[in-house]
């Protein structure tokens, strides 16, 4: 097929080049012309603007956008002037389902179709493949199946589930999960999911790197609570080496526990990182939907809370805290 893609960022350019490596024509633009010439260097087609990638792309022509969220309204508005009915715009960003709604509405308006794409698969992705949660019209994403097709990773990337019977799109890495909106709430929630796995790694290996109080002094007074059975606690634990045990055989080896352990070996101390985790969005609306539907996600919160406080979001309430015990006991901060 042929394919504009809008956005040649981390995940934009590699998109392309997976997609070229398959034999698919694309036309590349970027707000940064430096992006563009990287990308024809390599056999893209660049546009140096919007009119000129409409006027390269064959009716019905398919459009791409991966930009940052808080663009794509804006970027709809820059290409849409320039299609014509039955083509098609495409959101693989993460946005929200919400806006997916609104902006298919708005453009049937002028008959161009929309499909939102939820994109997983980060800067790996060239060589594993992207997953792709699709949502839209039936006969639009049929259309593109091809392009899903290479984008997505290989049948055999993983095992074949026991008792499942073969077949689907699922089982090649893209589904039609159901109309607009549907692909953005099933990346939605996945991202909500890898807050909370995230989570629960990095708590687990914190506690692993504690393990070693007991031979640690504590400070005897009111203001520290003694540790019971320092003897408990006396293990010096080499956590880069058992993020790399737990990939063997373990009932929670997963590729995020791959990556771990490949920023342990790289990096065991963490020192080129500040620990001030950001929120792209997709958590806040997880918990969101969720009190809409009145389903608990007790741990997808607390996983959205802590990032929260990672950015020193708690500091005020932190500071009353040790101002109502000052007032009440007298008690001064250590």
């Amino acid at each position: 097929m042929q394919l504009g893609m809008i956005g040649l960022g981390r995940m934009g350019a590699n998109m392309v080049r997976r997609l070229l490596r398959d034999g698919h024509e694309c036309v590349v633009y970027d707000v940064d012309p430096a992006a563009v010439q990287t990308l024809a260097h390599e056999g893209a087609v660049p546009a140096s603007s919007p009119q000129e990638m409409a006027a390269k792309l064959a009716t019905p022509r398919a459009l791409w956008m991966m930009v940052p969220v808080a663009y794509v309204d804006d970027t709809i508005a820059t290409f849409a002037p320039l299609l014509e009915p039955g083509d098609i715009l495409i959101d693989g960003g993460n946005t929200r389902y919400h806006d997916d709604i609104r902006r298919a509405r708005e453009l049937a308006a002028g008959h161009i179709q929309y499909v939102d794409v939820g994109t997983s698969g980060g800067v790996w992705g060239l060589e594993r493949g992207y997953c792709l949660m699709i949502g839209g019209e039936t006969e639009t994403v049929q259309h593109l199946e091809p392009v899903f097709e290479s984008l997505s990773p290989a049948t055999d990337s993983v095992p074949p589930t026991p008792g499942r019977t073969a077949g689907g799109s699922a089982e090649r890495g893209y589904l039609h999960c159901g109309p607009h909106g549907a692909g953005h709430f099933v990346k939605m929630v996945h991202n909500g999911i890898e807050y909370g796995l995230m989570a629960a790694y990095a708590e687990g290996m914190n506690i692993l790197r504690h393990a070693d109080e007991g031979l640690r002094t504590r400070d005897a007074d009111g203001e520290t609570t003694p540790l019971e059975h320092p003897e408990h606690y006396q293990y010096e634990l080499p956590i880069a080496e058992i993020a790399e045990l737990w990939r063997r055989g373990s009932v929670i080896g997963s590729w995020l526990l791959d990556l771990t352990a490949s920023a342990l070996a790289k990096d065991p101390e963490l020192d080129n990182f500040a620990g001030r985790v950001s929120d792209s969005g997709e958590g806040r609306w997880t918990v969101q939907a969720a009190v809409d539907a009145g389903v608990p996600v007790h741990v997808l919160t607390a996983a959205l809370y802590a990032r929260f406080s990672s950015r020193d979001r708690a500091e005020f309430a932190d500071k009353l805290l040790s101002a109502m015990r000052f007032e009440f006991g007298g008690h001064r901060e250590k």
